[in-house]
């Protein structure tokens, strides 16, 4: 590995699961896959709000070889089907680790990165050694009130079936700029339309899978939220670490539905208690 590629992340593409995935890589070591939020991606503009592990990916690429793949319809990943669900984008990961000849990869993943995540380890045993949920359980509630809330702010009411774009643009959520600059220069012109569009099913209808199917995650599991979460709160927290045979659970005080440090620093050393073997940490 040369010095460059030791310090920045290498983009490349590999085809999986039907798409052309492109992914970022950094470090060496036991495969460590990060999975990034929901309309976020590997681009460095998510640094802010923080829904990527661009900022932090350095500080994992330390310890592991870090892989940080764009979503299905996120980033530079283009979505070659319809709408998407979690259990296309946890087929995804799977395909994307049979394709990198991965061997029982680490997770580690934020909101929709964590559902993801969660939906791989119940669906394929074994394939993973361990996963970090940062703030993506909610969806397990069949009366989680994140679905009535994001039918009422993209849709228009709390009944809403579909996304109202034009009122999605009326509002000017603060991660519009963002989302635009990224996905529509990485995808063409109004993709950001299209993924909302995508998106809107999967993250305002229940699914088939309760709290109680987090029983099948056989394997160490961290789940992470913040007291101040507006979309997993910390009582669906510990209902879905109270299903985990091997769970952790912590809770951040002060903190919101981001990617901190402090985040990164507890999942950080979960991964480390978790790695197939003990190595020295390096220092400084």
């Amino acid at each position: 590995m040369t010095a460059e590629s030791s310090s920045q992340p290498q983009g490349r593409y590999v085809e999986a699961n039907g798409l052309n995935i492109y992914y970022e890589e950094l470090g060496e070591g036991e495969p460590l896959l990060l999975l990034h939020g929901g309309i976020a991606s590997t681009n460095a503009l998510w640094a802010d709000p923080p829904w990527g592990w661009v900022a932090q990916m350095p500080a994992f690429a330390r310890h592991f070889r870090v892989i940080a793949p764009d979503t299905r319809g996120h980033g530079r990943t283009v979505n070659t089907g319809g709408e998407l669900s979690y259990p296309l984008l946890a087929d995804d990961v799977v395909a994307l680790i049979a394709a990198l000849g991965l061997e029982r990869p680490l997770l580690c993943g934020f909101s929709d990165g964590g559902i993801t995540g969660s939906f791989v380890a119940i669906r394929n045993p074994g394939l993973l050694r361990a996963l970090v949920n940062v703030a993506g359980y909610d969806v397990f509630n069949p009366e989680a009130p994140t679905f009535r809330r994001v039918r009422r702010a993209w849709g228009g009411s709390p009944d809403a079936t579909q996304a109202d774009l034009d009122l999605i643009e009326r509002r000017g959520f603060p991660f519009l700029p963002a989302l635009k600059a990224d996905i529509d220069a990485a995808q063409g012109g109004d993709a950001w339309k299209r993924l909302m569009v995508q998106v809107f099913p999967m993250w305002t209808q229940p699914l088939e899978y309760t709290v109680e199917d987090l029983r099948g995650i056989a394997i160490p599991t961290l789940i992470l939220v913040g007291d101040r979460d507006g979309f997993c709160s910390v009582e669906e927290g510990v209902a879905a670490h109270r299903m985990l045979p091997q769970g952790e659970l912590a809770v951040l005080p002060n903190t919101d539905h981001s990617i901190t440090p402090f985040v990164r620093e507890l999942a950080l050393d979960f991964l480390l208690r978790h790695r197939a073997e003990e190595r020295p940490v390096p220092e400084g």
